[in-house]
């Protein structure tokens, strides 16, 4: 029986690591005195004890718990951004290359992906590495996403009953360019430049869209849009929480979509001149829970599907 320890149990992140765990009967979970959880001691205690650690906590926080780990045995799978391009940890995106799920299967501190960072790199990874854009090539990208991806404290704003009328309308944020995830989506893309990140949060819950325009001008090797959508449904063949969907005739595309769904669905639109990607999931699946149970899953050695809603 593996025993697991979620510390932030009570952030969004934590809630919904625990509801994908109430079915199994594989895992044994170590639960905190809701008194005890900002307990040092009582954390550390826990920590130690368990096979598999999840921190949903911020940054700050989750550092202090990881310098609390003693047990070498025990995996720590830090949904945060403290760990995300740190040296010794293992990024926690398995579809990208065999070299990634090798690290996760065999790592003791994996960091989950941002759900912003997800996106971009679902579609941006293969691009370099297949040689389709150069590293040096300037990227825009924008991020259409609910407001959960904001913590309770955002849930709270949006679903008071006073909340300012603003809150209706899609908001664009992120406007220094100095967004938490433009470090991760920059470095696990060997990029030489950060992207333009345009992310805007909108009035539902749970979902995102994550899209980067492409100009076939600009590409290392000029593939038309078709050419480029069988690449993409190559390079993510046998996925299992990957889809590259084939040519749509699609006027719109909501972002809330693949609320409740763990996987991420890839598709590619425009013409053979000027193309747009996108990358949809939900913020709370593949963009943060549901990610961070599959990296528990492969790294236990068990079907990465497991307890995940696909």
């Amino acid at each position: 029986m593996t025993k697991v320890f979620i510390d932030g149990s009570e952030r969004t992140t934590g809630l919904l690591i625990f509801e994908r765990f109430e079915k199994r009967d594989d895992i044994t979970l170590l639960k905190i005195d809701p008194e005890k959880r900002k307990d040092p001691e009582e954390r550390k205690k826990l920590i130690n004890q368990s096979d598999i650690t999840f921190l949903c906590l911020p940054d700050d926080a989750a550092r202090e718990s990881v310098s609390l780990c003693e047990n070498e045995n025990t995996v720590i799978l830090d949904t945060s951004t403290a760990h995300r391009t740190e040296k010794g940890w293992s990024y926690g995106f398995p579809e990208l290359s065999p070299s990634h799920r090798k690290a996760i299967e065999t790592g003791k501190r994996i960091a989950v992906p941002g759900c912003h960072a997800s996106g971009f790199i679902s579609l941006v990874y293969p691009l370099v590495a297949m040689g389709i854009i150069g590293k040096d090539l300037p990227l825009n990208c924008f991020s259409v996403t609910g407001y959960s991806g904001g913590g309770k404290k955002m849930i709270a704003q949006y679903e008071d009953e006073n909340r300012d009328e603003e809150l209706a309308s899609p908001r664009q944020y992120g406007l220094t360019q100095k967004h938490k995830h433009l470090k991760e989506m920059q470095a696990v893309c060997s990029l030489q430049t950060p992207p333009i990140f345009a992310p805007i949060v909108s009035d539902y819950y749970s979902g995102m869209v994550v899209s980067v325009p492409l100009h076939q001008a600009l590409l290392q090797k000029k593939l038309s849009l078709k050419e480029l959508r069988q690449a993409f449904m190559q390079y993510y063949e046998g996925a299992k929480l990957i889809k590259v969907l084939s040519e749509s005739e699609k006027s719109y595309l909501g972002s809330n979509n693949l609320s409740g769904y763990d996987g991420l669905q890839i598709e590619l639109f425009g013409n053979d001149d000027r193309m747009m990607l996108t990358a949809s999931f939900d913020n709370l699946g593949k963009g943060a829970s549901g990610a961070a149970v599959q990296c528990m899953n492969i790294a236990l050695g068990l079907d990465e599907t497991t307890s995940l809603h696909i």
